[in-house]
C-alpha cells in the first residue's frame, strides 16, 4: 500500500481523531476552512436551504457543535418544523471534504444567556430587534440593526454522522457513526 501525502488519511482512528482537529481549529481560527461551514437544513414547505454560518463550538468527546443565529431567521422556523441539518466543510489545501449530519436544538432565552454575554458589543448587531434577517426593503441599507439579547440563539448539533473524503493520491473515503461508537467504516470514494 503506497503512503498517502496526509498520514492522517490511512487509518481510520486517524481520520476520525483529525476530523475533529480540523472542526475545533474552525471554532478557533478565523482563518480555517471549518470556520464558516454550509449549513443545510430543509424549509418549512420541504425545499433544501443551504448558507454559510461561522462554527462557534466544538466538542469532541461529546460530539457537537454551535453556531449562533438571529431567532428570526428562515433558517429556525426550517429547524422548528425538521429539527435536523447537514454541515459541510471543504478544505482545498488538504483535498479533504466533511459532511457531518445532526439533530439540532435551538436554545435561546436563559439557556443562551452565557454565550451572549461573550459575543463583544460591536457584533450583537447580527441578532437585532429590528427587522427580522430577508424581509423585504426599499433600498439596500433601509434597515437599522439594533441588538438585542432576545434575537439570539444557538443551534446545538448533536452529531450523528461524520462522513470525510480525502482526495490525495488515492482517494478515500470513510463514515464515522454515532450508533456504532465513531467505530469508522471504509467507503468507495
Amino acid at each position: 500500500m503506497a503512503t498517502s501525502e496526509h498520514p492522517w488519511a490511512e487509518a481510520l482512528p486517524l481520520l476520525y481523531n483529525h476530523l475533529w482537529a480540523c472542526l475545533t481549529q474552525g471554532v478557533n481560527d478565523r482563518h480555517a476552512p471549518a470556520r464558516q461551514p454550509t449549513l443545510a437544513t430543509v424549509s418549512e414547505n420541504g425545499m433544501p436551504q443551504a448558507r454559510t454560518v461561522v462554527l462557534r463550538e466544538a466538542d469532541p468527546q461529546a460530539a457537537t457543535l454551535a453556531t449562533y443565529t438571529d431567532i428570526h431567521s428562515h433558517k429556525i422556523a426550517a429547524l422548528r418544523a425538521h429539527p435536523v441539518a447537514a454541515l459541510h466543510v471543504w478544505d482545498a489545501e488538504q483535498k479533504l471534504q466533511l459532511r457531518l449530519e445532526a439533530d439540532v436544538t435551538l436554545l435561546s432565552g436563559e439557556e443562551a444567556s452565557a454565550r451572549w454575554q461573550q459575543i463583544p458589543e460591536h457584533a450583537r448587531a447580527a441578532y437585532s430587534s429590528g427587522s427580522a434577517p430577508g424581509e423585504p426593503i426599499a433600498e439596500a441599507l433601509a434597515y437599522t440593526k439594533t441588538p438585542a439579547q432576545n434575537a439570539f440563539a444557538v443551534l446545538w448539533f448533536e452529531v450523528k454522522a461524520i462522513e470525510a473524503l480525502h482526495l490525495g493520491r488515492q482517494h478515500r473515503r470513510a463514515v464515522f457513526k454515532r450508533a456504532d461508537n465513531w467505530a469508522g467504516q471504509w467507503l468507495v470514494p
